[in-house]
């Protein structure tokens, strides 16, 4: 048995999946709760949210712009939610398949509680297929092949949270949006106990869940994964537009959002296209959105490229920089001076980062010790 509470045959099995294991006490036994026969079948029966019963029992999903209409007994492109007699059901609600104690700066957020730790969980599933997906053994799977999901109600995430002296819970490592009952769940049950809860999403969900669901959260990272239609329809099976729109529609709730941009060589790279993408960030966004521009590394489908060169992603954030970014930052890089915070104003360091980890900060009260500029994001 592991200190974590697995046996050593899981352990070594999850990892070998990719799977998270927590760093601290939150194996099988920590997420035990109270299980029905459903539950102990390995999946759920919640009815689902955001979706329109139809004639002859089919249903048509409204959570996400694929908007799939599912005849009874089948299920959606996600392949977590299943029309069962007419009635659309999540086959993942309080079953997460990766639970990990996070540094909030690996989702990564830089201007959101910097220092802090995340309880991080994710079930099986994706609204996209990206063919460089770096958790696609979790993200691609079918809630039947999630072996190490168990059963794990809102309030119990909560009491884990708590014990792990965590004050943010994090939905990560897959595609919330087709978890969302679940999230919505845990983030009101959060909230009530005083924990925040922040979404790390590819942004492709329609407004009004969206809308319902900024209520209990705290903040919303996107993946902008590139910044044409043909790069997303070729690589990652969805669309440019819904992503943008949702970007947009976080800033006018005025939900703190931070931008990632995964550069991959030869595919969405091209100076061109950031000068854009940076561009209409400022626009739309405005200057103060953290951006941030990460390497790639192969995985999944795209194990023949080579990881990006660290120079092309430093040129991606200096551009970035010069069409009006004020917190641009370099990612996966550890060691890299554009890692750290500036100051906008008086161009000062004011919170220093090596890979994941926060070593100083100098922002107080939400602002620049040295000239007490007001510096964007939630930092208490």
């Amino acid at each position: 048995m592991s200190d974590n509470g697995l046996s050593r045959r899981d352990f070594v099995r999850l990892a070998a999946l990719g799977v998270g294991v927590a760093a601290c006490p939150i194996g099988r036994a920590a997420l035990a709760g109270e299980k029905d026969a459903k539950a102990r079948a390995g999946l759920s029966d919640h009815e689902a949210l955001a979706y329109t019963k139809l004639a002859d029992k089919k249903v048509r999903c409204e959570l996400c712009p694929r908007t799939c209409t599912v005849p009874d007994g089948a299920r959606g492109y996600c392949g977590v939610r299943e029309n069962q007699g007419g009635v659309y059901r999540s086959l993942v609600y309080a079953y997460p398949c990766s639970v990990h104690v996070d540094p909030i700066e690996k989702k990564p957020l830089f201007h959101f509680m910097p220092g802090s730790q995340a309880f991080s969980l994710a079930t099986v599933g994706c609204n996209f297929e990206c063919q460089f997906c770096q958790n696609w053994q979790i993200s691609q799977a079918r809630p039947e092949d999630a072996e190490g999901a168990t059963y794990c109600p809102p309030a119990k995430i909560v009491e884990l949270t708590k014990a792990s002296k965590c004050e943010i819970i994090a939905y990560t490592y897959t595609e919330p949006t087709v978890f969302h009952e679940y999230v919505l769940d845990c983030a009101r049950a959060g909230k009530e106990a005083g924990i925040r809860s922040v979404v790390i999403s590819n942004g492709f969900i329609n407004p009004e869940p969206l809308k319902n669901l900024c209520k209990v959260l705290a903040a919303y990272k996107v993946d902008l994964k590139g910044f044409t239609e043909q790069f997303y329809q070729k690589y990652t099976t969805g669309s440019l537009k819904p992503v943008l729109d949702t970007l947009e529609l976080l800033k006018k709730l005025g939900m703190h959002s931070e931008v990632v941009n995964l550069l991959i060589p030869g595919l969405n790279d091209d100076p061109e296209q950031i000068k854009k993408m940076a561009g209409w960030v400022v626009q739309k966004l405005g200057p103060d959105v953290p951006m941030h521009f990460t390497r790639f590394h192969p995985s999944y489908k795209m194990t023949n490229l080579s990881p990006t060169p660290i120079p092309t992603i430093e040129r991606a954030r200096q551009m970035a920089v010069a069409e009006g970014v004020r917190y641009a930052y370099t990612g996966n890089v550890p060691g890299s001076e554009y890692e750290n915070t500036f100051c906008h104003n008086c161009k000062k360091k004011i919170i220093s980062r090596y890979g994941c980890e926060t070593t100083a900060i100098h922002v107080k009260d939400g602002r620049c010790e040295y000239c007490s500029t007001a510096i964007p994001g939630v930092w208490k």
